[in-house]
């Protein structure tokens, strides 16, 4: 059990979490104002009705700012200090998994380089949390299944978040890909593909860190190409004979669709604040792309 002096640690270390996070939203929010109110005013036309009160403040703000520098830089980001230590990831399953969700998250510590597996048991999911924190766990995959088929990923990164929900489908196993038997345990490279919206570089943010720095000889490639609103995993090695490449799937492959972000811990469920929550059942949702710009 933890003592009442770490108990008030974590939670003045939230609330200064919580804190600097609120600057930062104030902070893009008074930037994007100043962005439109920059370009009313290179287009020549009516200033937006939202800014017509505040123009004159913020140009004044504007006529202070940096040429080059648009003041939004992240005063907490929770990966600032990522690629100085590779991230230790921690992957379990929901209870009583059945035999293929159990290879599907032995499979997942494959594709990510140094990850573990922890047999869930009985444990809650508060006793989870904690017993990662107080091992320097920095991300936590929970994998959920329904009638033997994985459907559900839940991605947290501690000790304060954020906490990814995604739903899982197409999955494939290694031994299903019908590739190299074992592959390489040596950190990938990432591709990124079609992930430029501000959410789409959000999402990728959660997924690349999961992954150490890859040395330059590496021979292996994982890829999250997004296809409407649809992240698509691969995991592929790659060798060079002569002036030709051949590139092999090794697997698992799957799918991920991202439907709410939460700014905290898995444990704390519906008290943390949520970041972004995917609406689908809105009159524009059939025509808005998310996770990209196109």
């Amino acid at each position: 059990a933890l003592c009442v002096w770490q108990l008030r640690r974590q939670a003045r270390q939230r609330r200064e979490y919580l804190q600097r996070r609120a600057q930062e939203e104030q902070l893009r929010r008074q930037e994007e104002k100043k962005q439109k109110l920059r370009q009313a005013l290179d287009e020549n036309r009516l200033l937006p009705t939202e800014l017509r009160r505040e123009a004159l403040a913020l140009q004044k703000e504007l006529e202070l700012d940096t040429p080059g520098l648009d003041g939004t830089g992240s005063q907490d980001d929770e990966y600032r200090w990522a690629g100085l230590e590779p991230p230790r990831v921690m992957v379990t399953t929901s209870r009583e998994p059945s035999s293929r969700l159990r290879l599907f998250a032995k499979e997942l510590c494959l594709l990510l380089p140094g990850a573990r597996r922890m047999n869930r048991g009985r444990a809650e999911l508060g006793a989870l949390v904690g017993a990662c924190q107080a091992a320097g766990v920095s991300d936590l995959l929970v994998v959920h299944e329904t009638r033997g088929s994985p459907d559900g990923l839940l991605l947290c990164h501690l000790p304060h978040g954020p906490t990814a929900h995604f739903t899982l489908s197409g999955v494939v196993l290694r031994q299903e890909v019908g590739g190299l038997g074992g592959g390489s345990p040596a950190a990938p490279h990432l591709l990124l593909l079609h992930l430029d919206s501000p959410l789409g570089r959000r999402v990728g943010t959660i997924l690349k860190h999961l992954f150490p720095v890859p040395r330059p000889d590496s021979r292996r490639v994982v890829t999250f190409a997004n296809q409407d609103d649809v992240i698509l995993v691969r995991n592929h090695v790659y060798k060079r004979r002569g002036r030709t490449v051949e590139l092999e799937e090794v697997g698992p492959r799957f799918q991920l669709r991202p439907y709410l972000i939460r700014l905290g811990t898995l444990e704390q469920g519906d008290a943390a604040d949520v970041e972004w929550r995917w609406h689908p059942y809105t009159a524009t949702a059939p025509k808005r792309r998310l996770l990209s710009t196109t």
